[in-house]
């Protein structure tokens, strides 16, 4: 996905102010509280992942510094977190919380090639997410109690998995942007999974759980995708919100859903 300009982060300076003069002595009262960032990034060393250098970012509505639930980002193939971001997520939330939607925050994470779930290779970009990236959250003040999932492509099923491993006790939402989704083994990519049964093991297909958790699917109608996201569907014993709209698999049609796709979630993840 291209990368797109971010806005600058607001300044951290502190104002003091002076106070009264009394008895020849100059008392300066306390100093005013800075402004809470708007955004935040890092890395980590992520064991889950064989100690690779892991990126992560978060975006907080402007002036919101109580405990927020977040919305996990789930990136698609050969992309970031920062790829993510390039979408405009920090303004799109902005706008949205302006709008009046309940406040939440966005962060993302870098998840590498492996379709978020364990592979041969050792490399577990699930557990990744769910054992360490959701501390580091915590620890940057969010509440983690219950999250809400967001991916796009291999992220898109990445959400409707890592979503129902974690359970509704905890998935508030789930929302699966043009899910890579392949109705059998033999017809998913190269790459995607290290065999039959890695696939039978890692598949969305028939899981109860997402049965017990909010779901939205939202697909464009010229997306390669398209087959099998319509039955996956018709499979599913709740039929999910979104739905299919023109489009094709691309950063131009998925910015196009956030501001609806955000409008679901944020009701679902605050309450």
């Amino acid at each position: 996905m291209p990368m797109l300009c971010r806005r600058e982060l607001l300044s951290l300076g502190l104002r003091v102010g002076l106070g009264a003069v009394a008895a020849a002595a100059v008392t300066a009262p306390p100093a005013a509280a800075a402004p809470a960032p708007t955004f935040a990034s890092g890395a980590f060393p992520s064991a889950a992942r064989g100690g690779v250098g892991t990126g992560w970012m978060l975006a907080r509505p402007p002036g919101q510094d109580r405990p927020l639930r977040p919305v996990i980002l789930l990136h698609g193939k050969d992309s970031t977190a920062a790829g993510v971001m390039s979408m405009g997520v920090e303004q799109f939330l902005a706008d949205a919380v302006a709008a009046g939607l309940p406040p939440f925050a966005m962060a993302a994470v870098d998840g590498g090639n492996g379709y978020w779930h364990r592979r041969a290779s050792g490399d577990d970009p699930a557990a990744m997410v769910l054992d360490e990236f959701l501390p580091l959250l915590a620890d940057q003040g969010l509440d983690t109690s219950r999250v809400a999932f967001l991916g796009w492509s291999m992220g898109g099923y990445g959400a409707m998995l890592l979503g129902s491993r974690l359970g509704a006790a905890r998935t508030a939402a789930i929302c699966a942007v043009s899910p890579a989704l392949w109705t059998s083994p033999a017809a998913a990519a190269p790459g995607a999974f290290d065999g039959a049964q890695d696939y039978a093991a890692n598949s969305v297909w028939g899981l109860a759980e997402l049965d017990r958790i909010p779901l939205r699917i939202d697909c464009g109608d010229d997306d390669p995708f398209a087959g099998a996201t319509r039955q996956f569907i018709d499979q599913l014993a709740t039929p999910p919100a979104g739905g299919f709209s023109p489009g094709g698999h691309n950063s131009g049609y998925w910015s196009s859903q956030l501001t609806s796709q955000m409008s679901w979630i944020a009701p679902l993840l605050t309450a």
